[in-house]
C-alpha cells in the first residue's frame, strides 16, 4: 500500500498559481464581491510555510495585496460627486446674474444705446472742452478741425447777423421788403432769410472743400430787375412775377462753379443742404438748360413757383 500524504506537510504553490489567485482577487474586488481565493488562502495559512529563503507563502502574499486599497470607487459614489459639482455650477450661473443690477428689457445693445445721449460730430468737435480727457491726449488734428468749425460758425453769424431763418418775409413776387432779406458773404447778393441761412451752411462745406466761397452772380430780383433780365435774355429768363428770384429763393452761380470738380461736388452735396439745380433746368428738362440756376427746394415748394 502506498504511503498516505501527511496533512501537516507544507503545500508547494507555484508562481503561476500565485499570479492567477492575485488576478482573481482583483477581479472579485472590482465587482464588489468577497474574494474566495483570499478566503481559501487564509484558511490554509496554518499549513503554509516558507518555500525558500526570502520567499513569502501564497496566503500571506494574497493577504498583503488585499490590505492595499485597489480598484475604482463604486459607480453610485462617483455619480453622486459629479452631480454635486454640476449643481454647484448651475447655482453660480443662475444666482450671480440675479444679484447684479437689473438691466433694461428688450434688445440689450439697442436699449443701452437708446439710454446714452451722444453729441453729434459737429457738437463734439466744436465743444470747448473734452470731458474725461486731458488736453495733452487730444490729437492736434481734432483741435485744428474744432477750431475750423468754430471759426466757420463765427463767420456765419457775422455775415448773416440779424438773419432769422425761422421767419418768412411777407410780400409778393419781386416786391419783398429789403429789411426782410439777408445779405450773403459777397456783400451784395440777397435772399429770403430761410434760404440765406441754408445757403450759408452749404457755403461753409464748400469752403472746407475748396478753400474759397461759392461765386454768385445773382440772387433776389425786384420786379423791375426781372423785367430787364427778360428783355435781355428772352427765353432764358422767366416772365416777371413767375421767377423764383423774385421770391428770394434762387441764385445763379458763376460759370466757374458749373464745371469740373466744383460742379460735381455741388450735385453730390448741395441737395443735402436743401439746394438743387431743378429738373426743368437740366438737359432734357421742361425749361431752358440753366446749370447755373439753383433753388432752395423746400421754400419753392411751399411759397414759390414750383415746376416739378
Amino acid at each position: 500500500m502506498g504511503s498516505q500524504p501527511d496533512p501537516h506537510a507544507p503545500v508547494a504553490i507555484s508562481r503561476r498559481q500565485l499570479r492567477e489567485q492575485a488576478a482573481q482577487a482583483e477581479r472579485a474586488q472590482r465587482r464588489g464581491k468577497p474574494t474566495p481565493i483570499v478566503a481559501q488562502a487564509t484558511a490554509a495559512e496554518p499549513r503554509s510555510s516558507v518555500l525558500s529563503s526570502g520567499q513569502q507563502s501564497a496566503p500571506k502574499a494574497a493577504k498583503n495585496r488585499q490590505a492595499v486599497p485597489r480598484g475604482p470607487v463604486s459607480r453610485p459614489a462617483s455619480w453622486t460627486v459629479r452631480l454635486g459639482v454640476l449643481a454647484a455650477l448651475a447655482g453660480v450661473t443662475v444666482v450671480v446674474p440675479l444679484t447684479q443690477k437689473s438691466l433694461p428689457t428688450g434688445g440689450f445693445a439697442a436699449d443701452i444705446q437708446a439710454q446714452i445721449e451722444l453729441p453729434s460730430t459737429v457738437e463734439a468737435l466744436s465743444s470747448s472742452t473734452s470731458p474725461g480727457l486731458p488736453s495733452s491726449l487730444i490729437s492736434t488734428d481734432a483741435q485744428a478741425l474744432r477750431s475750423t468749425v468754430t471759426t466757420s460758425r463765427s463767420e456765419e453769424r457775422e455775415e448773416l447777423a440779424g438773419c432769422d431763418g425761422a421767419t418768412r418775409a411777407p410780400g409778393t413776387n419781386g416786391q419783398l421788403r429789403t429789411g426782410d432779406l439777408c445779405t450773403l458773404w459777397d456783400g451784395k447778393t440777397q435772399l429770403r432769410a430761410d434760404a440765406a441761412v441754408s445757403l450759408a451752411v452749404l457755403n461753409q462745406a464748400f469752403v472746407a472743400r475748396f478753400g474759397a466761397d461759392m461765386c454768385l452772380s445773382s440772387g433776389y430780383r425786384t420786379l423791375s430787375q426781372q423785367i430787364s433780365v427778360k428783355a435781355q435774355k428772352g427765353g432764358l429768363a422767366a416772365a416777371p412775377g413767375k421767377s423764383n428770384h423774385g421770391w428770394g429763393l434762387a441764385v445763379d452761380l458763376c460759370s466757374s462753379e458749373t464745371s469740373g470738380s466744383k460742379w460735381t461736388w455741388l450735385n453730390q452735396n448741395a441737395p443735402s443742404y436743401g439746394w438743387d439745380n431743378p429738373e426743368w433746368a437740366r438737359p432734357g428738362g421742361s425749361g431752358p438748360y440753366e446749370r447755373w440756376h439753383w433753388e432752395y427746394t423746400q421754400g419753392v415748394k411751399d411759397d414759390g413757383e414750383y415746376y416739378g
